[in-house]
Parts: structure tokens; sequence; C-alpha cells
């Protein structure tokens, strides 16, 4: 099978790196030539809980020198997507799946509108990577990825994919009900990932503050009762509750907005709270919460330049 992940950042290096344990053709598709030649030279290099370890790596910005994929892993930031997918159509043949590891809401359908409805997987994952430079990352986290097909299909490329990811080490299921799974982790991201970024705590530190904590509850209560309105079935009982046990077992992670944030970079807010903004108005629901983290964010991403830093 050749399998190739567009985008080189965290979630990317991560993949390539363990996918490398197989037989499969790897390869990673790179807008930015310099960089794809960079990944080519020197690998893959992976460090965290998984160990210290090296591979090589084919990454190309040319069409042509990789061919069509039959698996086609789209790992870039959600406001990327379409310009990733429309450079990457042409590696998309008839025989071809492609998968979304994304965060928050609305890519499964940009990736449909260009590629194909029935070509597209939807999926999650708890799998935690901060990438460290040019075709570095560490891995920060283990966790389960689930994958599955908006229409509830079950597909023997499917379970080709699961056989391959969980082969390597990537613990990997089926759903038969993605949608639910993707709401329930949008839920999680909203109750954690602006409100990293705006405090810069890591994740485990926003239980231990009453501030916090008040913000996280609401958020989250918000956006339960969104999914409510819509009939979204949540895959837990207590989204609350789950929220607060994920930055427990993630305590020392760095969310990827807030990286985003540390490195002054576009964060993916727009695909998570902003979402959740999005449909309160248009169901008359008010979430005030949201919109305020969806302010601030927004606002520390246009005032980089403008950031006051104390000097010694």
């Amino acid at each position: 099978m050749k399998i190739v992940i567009v985008g080189p950042g965290a979630m990317g290096c991560l993949l390539a790196a363990f996918l490398s344990k197989t037989k499969e053709d790897i390869w990673i598709f790179d807008y930015n030539k310099e960089r794809a030649a960079k990944i080519t030279q020197g690998g893959i290099s992976l460090t965290g809980i998984s160990g210290e370890w090296l591979v090589k790596a084919k990454a190309s910005s040319e069409i042509k020198d990789i061919g069509t994929a039959d698996l086609l892993i789209v790992c870039v930031k959600s406001y990327d997507t379409k310009t990733a997918i429309t450079h990457a159509k042409p590696l998309v043949g008839e025989g071809t799946e492609v998968l979304t590891l994304q965060n928050g809401l609305g890519n499964i359908e940009i990736i449909s509108e260009v590629a194909g409805a029935d070509k597209v997987i939807g999926g999650v994952t708890n799998l935690g990577a901060t990438l460290l430079d040019i075709g570095k990352a560490k891995h920060a986290g283990k966790g389960e990825t689930i994958i599955g097909r908006i229409d509830g299909k079950m597909t023997a490329q499917m379970r080709s994919i699961r056989e391959i990811f969980n082969k390597v080490g990537l613990e990997t299921r089926i759903s038969k009900d993605i949608k639910s799974l993707l709401w329930s982790k949008l839920i999680i991201n909203a109750g954690i990932n602006a409100l990293t970024a705006v405090t810069r705590l890591n994740n485990g530190k926003l239980t231990e503050f009453e501030g916090t904590r008040r913000i996280m509850r609401e958020a989250v209560t918000e956006a339960v009762r969104i999914a409510k309105r819509k009939r979204i079935k949540l895959i837990y009982d207590d989204p609350l509750a789950k929220v607060e046990a994920v930055c427990e077992a993630t305590a020392g992670n760095v969310s990827s907005m807030l990286q985003d944030i540390l490195r002054k970079k576009r964060t993916e807010i727009d695909f998570i709270n902003a979402v959740i903004v999005r449909l309160g108005q248009e169901l008359n629901i008010p979430v005030p919460t949201n919109t305020m983290l969806v302010d601030l964010v927004k606002t520390i991403e246009t005032s980089y330049n403008y950031a006051i830093s104390c000097s010694k």
C-alpha cells in the first residue's frame, strides 16, 4: 500500500515515523520544496515517550515523484485543508481513500468537495505530538485512534488501515458513528485548547485553578447544549468530567493551540470554539464563554507584533 501523508507537522512526522516500521511505501507530500528535500536528506527524528529513533523518509513537493496513493492521510492545520487537498488531488486515484486526523469540525466536508465524499474517512486521535524542528517531533502522548465514515459503512480499506496502524503500535479501531466521536472530541478541544492558549498553561494546570475550571465548565456546557439541540449523541455521559480527565491524563502536554500561540502562528480556533459560536448564532443559543475565548485567541493572533515583553 502506498501511504502519502499530507503535511510534515508534528502529527505527520509522528505517523510517518511509526508507519516506516511497515513494508508499506510511505511518502510525505509537502508544498515546500526545500523542506521536503531536508526531510528526505535527514530523515525523521522522533523523541519522547516512544524513545529516540531516526528513520529514513521520502518526501516531495512534486506529484510526479509520488504517483497515485492508496491512502492519503491529511495532517495539515484545519485552515489549510482546502489548499492542501486541492494541491494533493492529483494523488487521488479511483481507489484512493482519504483519511483526515485533524482537529475540529468541517474538514470532512472540505475534503469531500475536492476529492469526493465516497473517498473520505473521518478520524479522531488521542496521540500527542510536538513539532521541534523540520523533520523532528516529540511523541508527547499515547492514545487511541478511531476512524469511520460519515455514512457508517465498514469497508475493506478501513480494515486494512486499522491493521496497519495496530501493527506498528498505533492503537486503532473503526466506528460506525464517527460523527458522535468528532463532536465529542470537539467538546474536549473546546474546553481545553483555547483556554491553554490564553493562559499559556499546560493541560494539567487548567484544573488546578478555580478561574480556569469555571471557564472550562462554562465552555463545555455551552458546547454540550449545542450538541443536544442538534441531536448529536455524545460518547461520554459526563462531558465535563471527561474534559477534566483528559487534562489530568495529558497534564504535561502543550496543546496544539498553545504551540501555535508560542510560535506566533495562526491557530485552529475557527474550527473549534468558533464552530460553537456560529452554531449558537444559528440556533439562537447564547454561547458567551466560547465567544469570549474566540475573541481573546483572535486578538492574540492579530497582536503578536504589539505584545509587551519584559526584559531584564
